[in-house]
């Protein structure tokens, strides 16, 4: 199942940004900061929050929350704050 947080079904292809996890707690929050990062950025991207785990294991990923940008994963296991975000996209 994905967690879809957009304006259209058209972002749930096109995110270029997203958060694996479960729903935890750490996993909103890295969500949250994704977000603030993007906002700062004054990007229109949307994150993408995915907590299929079969899904989550076919990026390579074990440990969540991760943060996947341009499908490539750039953080697995910490939550990353919205500057090291930022500096990431």
């Amino acid at each position: 199942m994905k967690l879809k947080f957009g304006k259209d079904k058209k972002a749930e292809t096109d995110a270029r940004i997203k958060v694996l996890g479960s729903g935890c707690a750490k996993c909103r929050q890295l969500e949250e900061n994704a977000n603030t990062a993007i906002k700062n950025k004054g990007l229109d991207d949307v994150v993408l929050h995915i907590n299929d785990m079969v899904e989550i294991v076919s990026y390579g990923v074990m440990t969540t929350p991760a943060l996947v940008i341009d499908e490539k994963v750039v953080s697995t296991g910490k939550i990353l704050s919205a500057k090291e975000i930022e500096e990431l996209i």
